[in-house]
């Protein structure tokens, strides 16, 4: 797993022209089925991927942070919301709260998430390629084949599937 790690960045910068070629293509005229076939692949990918054995979404990126989700974690930890806000976040550059630092402050060196149960919608939902209408969210797509290895290979096997 290490290796495919590293290698990641790599690979998805050698692919990124054919990807974005498809994804533009596939904005334009997505297939009848294609939320269908997300499920599936997706569902494939991660019977073989452990998150566990990987965690390189939370060692190299930080989710953002929705009021709820501040709400529900600062309460976790039984503080006030400005003090979990002033301690863990700041805002970024599209006014968005996210991590003050990455690795984020919440992976333990086994790879869990000391959170898990109220950890951020976006770390719920990562990398999102069980989404409805797939193809809208395909900026985002393009950055997570560069950082989850279970991403980029259910990106490639939709494009073998995906004739455009």
């Amino acid at each position: 797993m290490q290796d495919m790690i590293e290698q990641l960045p790599n690979l998805a910068k050698d692919k990124h022209k054919e990807t974005k070629n498809f994804f533009a293509k596939l904005k334009k005229k997505p297939p009848k089925h294609l939320d269908y076939l997300m499920l599936e692949l997706h569902g494939a990918e991660f019977k073989r991927t452990d998150c566990l054995a990987c965690a390189n979404c939370c060692k190299t990126t930080g989710p953002l942070f929705t009021d709820k989700d501040i709400e529900r974690i600062a309460k976790h930890f039984r503080m006030k919301e400005q003090k979990f806000i002033a301690e863990f976040l700041r805002v970024d550059e599209d006014n968005d709260y996210v991590l003050q630092n990455v690795p984020c402050p919440f992976l333990g060196t086994d790879n869990h998430c000391s959170i898990y149960e109220v950890r951020p919608k976006a770390c719920r939902e990562f990398p999102h390629t069980d989404r409805k209408k797939f193809q809208q969210i395909a900026n985002l797509t393009m950055k997570n084949v560069a950082i989850c290895p279970a991403a980029y290979n259910i990106v490639e096997e939709m494009k073998r599937r995906i004739k455009m």
